[in-house]
């Protein structure tokens, strides 16, 4: 009784992220996650309007494909929709990507490590091979994004109002709640669901591009250069694996953002597209491959400030609550927490 009393308060006396690891952590990345979410929303919108530009599909409805505006860049895309609409216009849908990214972050960071503790588990000497991380992050990516998949449907289609606008075309929405109210009414459970598949397959291939690109260019870099495990380092691989991660997951971004845009009968069955795969032929054989890639450059630089501000869900969160910095590491590094620098500075050492 003694012991158990001593054993409450001690657990009293330790701060909140002793007490709830789990619950701070998922605090604090879904706090990280709408900062980060909030700056970099409006290469996001620019993204977004990029991948509906010069859509192929429309073109068998007259009337809309005569007040199509011609291909623009992203920065001549910012500046119309600055000038057309208003500066604030650059962060219209921030409130569902802000819920996208609180569903995202808290499903994955559970989802990933149940998987890597129950599913795949450590090895005899409790590391996590990289292969184990990568699988664990693209199922855990995966199963995050499918759950919030209704959120992005809602974002992609409170960024295209303002176009809409621009038309002549009557508002969708008046604001989230209203959004999602009829989004279910129209289609039921199943429409909030519309476009879940390239949407999944997005996530997934993104972070299979960034855990292994991540480690493999920090892993070389601490190998075979002066450069010690710092931020510039971190700022390097984040570069690398931005690219990676946006080479492998615009292509089902794009798919992904023109099913969620497209125009929907009253029982809520898509009028442009029959299918993921129906959108992609369409898009290839109508705009040619490279219009898979519309949006790259946007969805680049956001990656990259996404991945310099940190892998959210492997933040130490004690640390960060008792104002300690650290450099943030992707999830096979927090795993393996002194592996790549031991192994560095060995090495160098030998040279």
């Amino acid at each position: 009784m003694l012991h158990a009393e001593c054993y409450s308060q001690e657990e009293r006396s330790l701060p909140f992220p002793g007490r709830w690891p789990r619950a701070s952590k998922f605090l604090l990345s879904a706090c990280a996650a709408a900062v980060a979410e909030l700056v970099t929303f409006p290469l996001d919108l620019t993204k977004t309007r990029l991948q509906i530009q010069g859509e192929a599909a429309v073109r068998r409805y007259g009337a809309a494909a005569r007040r199509a505006v011609p291909y623009r860049g992203m920065l001549r895309t910012a500046a119309g929709i600055v000038q057309e609409e208003g500066l604030l216009k650059l962060w219209q849908g921030a409130s569902p990507a802000v819920y996208r990214h609180i569903v995202y972050s808290g499903v994955r960071m559970v989802t990933y490590e149940h998987i890597r503790d129950s599913v795949l588990g450590r090895a005899e000497d409790k590391s996590f091979p990289l292969w184990k991380s990568v699988v664990g992050g693209m199922a855990a990516g995966a199963i995050g994004q499918f759950f919030a998949s209704p959120t992005d449907l809602v974002k992609v289609q409170m960024q295209m109002e303002g176009k809409r606008r621009l038309e002549g075309k009557p508002l969708r929405f008046h604001g989230v709640h209203h959004a999602f109210v009829k989004i279910l009414s129209e289609g039921g459970i199943r429409g909030l669901w519309a476009g879940w598949v390239p949407n999944v397959q997005r996530a997934a291939l993104v972070n299979m591009g960034d855990l292994t690109t991540y480690d493999s260019v920090k892993h070389f870099l601490l190998l075979n250069t002066p450069l010690q495990d710092n931020s510039v380092t971190h700022s390097i691989a984040s570069a690398c694996s931005g690219l990676v991660a946006a080479i492998l997951g615009t292509p089902a971004d794009v798919v992904k953002t023109r099913i969620m845009n497209q125009p929907r009968d009253k029982q809520g069955r898509g009028l442009l597209y029959k299918s993921s795969a129906d959108c992609l032929i369409q898009a290839i054989q109508g705009e040619g491959f490279m219009s898979l890639y519309k949006g790259f450059l946007p969805t680049w630089m956001r990656m990259i400030l996404n991945l310099s501000t940190g892998h959210e869900e492997i933040v130490n969160p004690e640390n960060v609550w008792n104002g300690i910095p650290e450099v943030t590491k992707s999830p096979y590094e927090a795993d393996n927490l002194h592996s790549l620098s031991a192994e560095g500075s060995e090495l160098k050492g030998r040279t």
